[in-house]
């Protein structure tokens, strides 16, 4: 089986870049969907709810996006509950698909969290950081989390030094598939 791993900086295209690699055919995880449903899980829920003295069960991540957005520790301490669940769930995924050819992975935190040797190959998806944040900005987000997520991970520069693949997603979705094309699997 071959492992593909996708990784770039926030509101870069790496789910797009995926969707267009795995064309269905492909089993493909996503890490983002992954943390999704652990805020959905009771047992995250009542840990996140004792780690930050939250006063509301019922939308803890908009409650977490406040925590995190004045204190910058806070992230960090969030990040040691969820990595370790999503790093189970990249596991089951990795075990259920065994005998696929082909799997692919999207995980925006691939190098920071050293997960390098796990994959075949390693795809870099590059963006301007103005166009992350339009993008990030579109999706009804805010600047602020969006400057404390991006400083978070590695600059594209380092990041890109453990990639074997940089897919510049800067223009239109014709030429992002022209630069997917690029790449042999």
């Amino acid at each position: 089986m071959i492992k593909i791993g996708i990784t770039g900086s926030i509101a870069s295209g790496k789910t797009t870049v995926a969707n267009m690699l795995s064309k269905r055919k492909y089993p493909l995880f996503n890490a983002d969907k992954a943390v999704r449903q652990i805020y959905k899980n009771n047992i995250f829920k009542n840990k996140v709810y004792k780690k930050f003295k939250l006063r509301n069960k019922k939308n803890i991540k908009n409650e977490i996006k406040k925590i995190i957005s004045t204190n910058k520790r806070s992230l960090k301490d969030l990040e040691k509950i969820i990595h370790p669940l999503v790093r189970k769930e990249i596991r089951n995924f990795s075990q259920k698909n065994k005998r696929k050819k082909l799997l692919i992975f999207e995980i925006p935190l691939l190098i920071e969290s050293k997960l390098m040797k796990n994959y075949n190959k390693i795809i870099f998806v590059n963006s301007k950081k103005h166009l992350r944040l339009k993008r990030y900005l579109k999706k009804g987000n805010s600047k602020r989390i969006f400057n404390l997520l991006n400083k978070r991970q590695l600059p594209p520069v380092k990041k890109i030094k453990f990639c074997d693949y940089v897919i510049n997603n800067n223009g239109s979705l014709k030429l992002l598939k022209k630069n997917i094309k690029n790449i042999i699997l």
